[in-house]
């Protein structure tokens, strides 16, 4: 059983290094982080950005440039462009955002010609070290899909089903979260738990186990669900969090961050390779934490 980052960290050292590129990579907790992740031996890291920039960053981290492979590129759209370009032909296994809009590197990510699209849907998950519950917990999506309905929550599952396969959940425990544990016709996220369970009960959806509709305090503690008269087994057990909107899962997310001292790795599942995408407010840690998931990521695509 996974129960910390520290966990994950010590899987993707056991990796050969993986090539990680940094598009817009003038950025201090950024270069921290890919610094870390190298002296760990986790990757080899290619900077694409503002060299002066970069350098000065080395500069005052008190790094060696020498040890770095920069290539200049200012205008951070450009910077995308080449970033994925370099990724998509092989040269780098994981792209990683750096100084640069989110919405400028998808699109670039996104390219019909050159980017990392597939038939999937982009999806936003992340991985949680929780001080409260007993094993890593991830969730999905606080990020890119706004109001996905059954279908789009099916291609969400698949995505990070997909991510807990490869850090060695083999058939991991997918709760649909909803403000209440029992199916309300006029609640949309129960009605879609409903379909959900049905659709992974007759092989629709695979590679996993699917419960709910849970609210969040029976799908994390055990002690919640026995006292509400929830009795699918996975209540209190859940490895995967479906949050019902972008609302829920990003306000979950900063809570578990800034209030309850998580620890997290975050990733963009569902293109050809991993896409470490953070939020600039995440600490160097959460960065550090996102290129070693990436790295188990990329192993297993």
């Amino acid at each position: 059983m996974i129960r910390t980052m520290d966990d994950i960290v010590k899987r993707a050292q056991l990796l050969k290094p993986k090539v990680l590129v940094v598009a817009a990579a003038e950025d201090e907790h950024v270069l921290e982080a890919v610094h870390q992740a190298k002296e760990a031996r986790i990757i080899t890291p290619i900077l694409v950005g503002d060299k002066k920039e970069i350098e000065s960053i080395f500069i005052k981290l008190k790094i060696s440039v020498a040890d770095y492979q920069i290539f200049d590129q200012a205008d951070p759209t450009k910077a995308c462009e080449e970033s994925v370009k370099m990724v998509s032909h092989g040269k780098g296994d994981i792209l990683m955002k750096g100084f640069v809009d989110t919405s400028i590197i998808l699109k670039a990510a996104l390219d019909r010609d050159y980017g990392l699209r597939t038939p999937n849907r982009l999806s936003h998950v992340s991985l949680m070290e929780v001080p409260n519950y007993h094993k890593v917990l991830m969730m999905s999506d606080g990020a890119m899909n706004i109001d996905p309905d059954v279908d789009v929550k099916q291609e969400i599952i698949e995505n990070g089903v997909q991510i807990l396969h490869a850090i060695g959940i083999k058939h991991p425990k997918v709760g649909c979260i909803a403000a209440v544990e029992k199916v309300n016709p006029k609640m949309q996220a129960t009605l879609d738990a409903q379909e959900l369970i049905l659709r992974n009960q007759n092989d629709r959806i695979k590679g996993c186990i699917i419960g709910g509709p849970f609210g969040l305090d029976n799908a994390v503690n055990k002690e919640a669900a026995l006292h509400k008269g929830v009795t699918d087994p996975m209540a209190g057990d859940v490895d995967f969090l479906l949050m019902p909107q972008i609302e829920s899962g990003n306000i979950f997310y900063k809570a578990m961050m800034f209030l309850g001292n998580a620890k997290s790795a975050s990733v963009i599942a569902g293109a050809k390779k991993p896409i470490v995408l953070t939020s600039r407010a995440d600490s160097t840690e959460s960065k550090f934490y996102s290129i070693a998931l990436a790295a188990l990521v990329a192993e297993a695509l």
